[in-house]
């Protein structure tokens, strides 16, 4: 091939959307009004997308949730929650539907007890790209590629009291998105990441039992990436997560969870007068700085943490309603939307479902579904006594 190929068009356009981390959904400034548009662009941002139905559809929350299969991704230390012996999850979301119908992310994730205080998990996330055609200058030699990214973690979390835990995980990351193109510079880029993690529960009785919970988690602490053998390396999307969980269960049917996430990228923030000047920073540098680097001083610092709100209605622990809203600043990225979804747990599987409604227009994130079935120990009990 060569290095004059001609990329097909809707590669450039899924390319452009990956390395800026989605940011094309923000609306036009108004030109009546000085705002700065400055988003953050990372690396490998399909590490940012939140995988699972439950989690989906409660507006992306997830940091001091309940304890499920699905903890690795949001807070691994909350596994030493987690009820019964061990527990998996299958998810599959089609990504970017308005705009492509073959990009897609699955996720498996699960989790193991060691004994009462200990637990390990893992979990592995493959996002796919879908088949994309490039061909030579003279547009003949045609040849079909399926660019892919996954990330392969294990963890251990811990009880460090009756309410208290913590929890570390280690990953892996490969991005193949450019190798292949024609062009011998471009090669698949690798990384190396760690996350830690707290997580604080305690359930009282009150007119009914209420639990409040807490959790921080800071992922994807790790090297930088790059996909042309080392020459330029990119950040991966280091991130700090912030929330907590009010449960109110009225009796031993129904309940009520109110989740609130913070979320902040812990990468640099461009600068205007020097661009390359954030690239150049150190990892660990990074995350020091990177409250305190935005040119538009606290404002812009404060408009750098979305904003994660949700609600779990549980009926007889079998079915559950949930909805959320996800908000971004409109110099950040502007990603705002609404999601929904439906939970069912049967004797075998449980199965979630979710739907994500945006606000802002033209949004390619718009109409976003995702699919989850669950297992643990009390499905395999069930499946043996049929």
């Amino acid at each position: 091939m060569g290095r004059n190929c001609v990329i097909h068009k809707e590669l450039v356009f899924l390319l452009i959307l990956i390395i800026s981390g989605w940011n094309v959904q923000g609306q036009p400034l108004s030109t009546g009004q000085e705002i700065r548009y400055n988003p953050i662009s990372t690396a490998v941002p399909f590490l940012t997308i939140t995988p699972d139905s439950r989690h989906g559809a409660m507006g992306n929350v997830g940091a001091a949730t309940s304890p499920d299969a699905n903890s690795q991704y949001l807070n691994p230390s909350k596994y030493a929650f987690a009820d019964g012996k061990y527990g998996f999850s299958v998810s599959y979301t089609p990504w970017l539907r308005k705009l492509v119908n073959d990009v897609n992310l699955a996720y498996l994730s699960g989790y193991y007890r060691i004994d009462d205080k200990q637990v390990i998990g893992s979990s592995l996330r493959y996002f796919s790209i879908g088949d994309v055609s490039y061909a030579d200058i003279n547009g003949s030699n045609s040849v079909t590629i399926r660019p892919n990214e996954f990330a392969l973690d294990f963890s251990y979390s811990k009880k460090l009291s009756d309410y208290f835990s913590g929890g570390v995980a280690l990953r892996f990351i490969r991005t193949a998105l450019m190798e292949g193109y024609g062009e011998e510079s471009f090669s698949a880029g690798n990384a190396f990441a760690t996350d830690f993690s707290f997580f604080y529960n305690r359930t009282w009785e009150s007119t009914g039992k209420k639990t409040f919970a807490a959790g921080i988690d800071f992922s994807n602490i790790g090297s930088k990436i790059s996909y042309n053998q080392g020459q330029t390396k990119e950040f991966i999307p280091a991130n700090m997560r912030l929330g907590a969980t009010f449960t109110n269960e009225f009796d031993k049917d129904n309940s009520l969870s109110f989740s609130l996430d913070l979320n902040k990228l812990l990468v640099p923030t461009p600068s205007e007068n020097n661009p390359s000047e954030s690239s150049n920073k150190t990892v660990i540098g990074a995350l020091f700085s990177s409250f305190s680097d935005a040119p538009g001083g606290l404002k812009e610092e404060l408009q750098e943490f979305t904003v994660s709100t949700g609600l779990e209605y549980l009926f007889n622990s079998k079915f559950a309603l949930r909805t959320g809203y996800f908000n971004e600043s409109k110099n950040k990225g502007n990603r705002k939307f609404f999601t929904t979804g439906v939970g069912v747990k049967t004797n075998i599987c449980s199965l979630d479902f979710s739907y994500l409604i945006s606000t802002v227009r033209n949004s390619p994130l718009a109409n976003t579904i995702r699919f989850t079935i669950s297992f643990d120990e009390d499905s395999f009990k069930n499946r043996k006594k049929r």
